[in-house]
């Protein structure tokens, strides 16, 4: 069998689609379809079914690709680095939101850059976007609050982040008589600062908290969770911000936390790979490093 072969097919089952695998491997795409279709013929069997947008793989094409991508990146390995290559002689294409790739993953990930590891970054707001640029082969690892379920990628569980109602300290002194089931009230009393129009960090605390949904628009809107701190320190209005993120301006009592309920609200991060690409020593090595380091997040 060609291998050449296997490895279109590898690039369709990541990316999903004919078009996009045609990109990558700078093929046309009535190349990339001609050999996929060779290859079915040789196995007897059929790889993917043809949809309206992209390609599904079929059981048969979902082994093939379990058992043929780790050996094909393993071959790509050492035709890249050599038989003797360093772990960190490659480079990594990390995705995910700014602020968590900023303030933590990346961070992490010094000591494999001191080890050779050459590492290029992109921030998305939205998991979607990064979760697609990952299974099209952008990006070798990604942060993401969404878990991918099937298909050409996985995902492990990374971290989980706690949410905190947080204003400045004039702010707070303006709710003093206030409960804690009194969510309207807070909104209706204070100005909102967040990352996106539809609110989605009130929202989910919200939810959590009061079982209930904001009626409010955001005074301040921008898509940075640090541009939302700063915003909240000068005194814009009241946050829901990642406890990690604004730790340290509660400490210097630059923030005030509006609320301490009993069972805090969650978001989980996923750390999301494409299927056998743990194969390749310096994308397995830095998904290690991080899972190690969340430890302690």
């Amino acid at each position: 069998m060609d291998l050449s072969l296997l490895r279109t097919f590898v690039t369709v089952y990541r990316a999903g689609s004919f078009t996009r695998a045609a990109a990558l491997l700078g093929l046309s795409q009535p190349a990339v379809t001609s050999q996929i279709r060779a290859l079915e013929r040789h196995l007897g069997r059929t790889l993917f079914l043809r949809q309206a947008r992209g390609v599904t793989p079929t059981a048969v094409g979902d082994e093939l690709a379990h058992r043929a991508a780790p050996h094909l990146d393993a071959l790509v390995e050492i035709a890249e680095t050599g038989p003797y290559g360093r772990v960190g002689a490659r480079t990594l294409h990390l995705a995910g939101p700014p602020e968590i790739v900023s303030l933590r993953a990346l961070p992490a990930l010094t000591t494999l850059v001191s080890e050779g590891l050459t590492l290029r970054t992109a921030v998305f707001t939205a998991s979607e976007e990064s979760l697609d640029g990952l299974a099209a082969g952008h990006h070798d690892l990604v942060v993401s609050t969404a878990r991918p379920r099937g298909g050409p990628l996985t995902a492990t569980p990374l971290c989980d982040e706690e949410h905190v109602l947080v204003a400045a300290p004039r702010w707070a002194a303006r709710l003093a008589q206030d409960t804690p089931h009194e969510g309207s009230t807070i909104l209706n009393r204070l100005p909102v600062i967040e990352v996106h129009e539809s609110l989605p960090f009130v929202a989910r605390y919200w939810s959590a908290v009061f079982e209930s949904k904001p009626a409010v628009s955001a005074a301040v809107v921008v898509p940075d969770l640090r541009a939302v701190l700063e915003s909240a320190v000068s005194g814009a209005g009241l946050a829901v911000l990642p406890r990690y993120l604004c730790e340290g301006a509660l400490e210097s009592g630059c923030l005030v936390a509006l609320l301490e309920p009993p069972v805090p609200p969650l978001r989980t991060y996923f750390l999301a790979v494409r299927v056998g690409t743990l194969a390749l020593p310096h994308i397995a090595r830095a998904q290690e490093t991080l899972l190690r380091a969340a430890i302690e997040w």
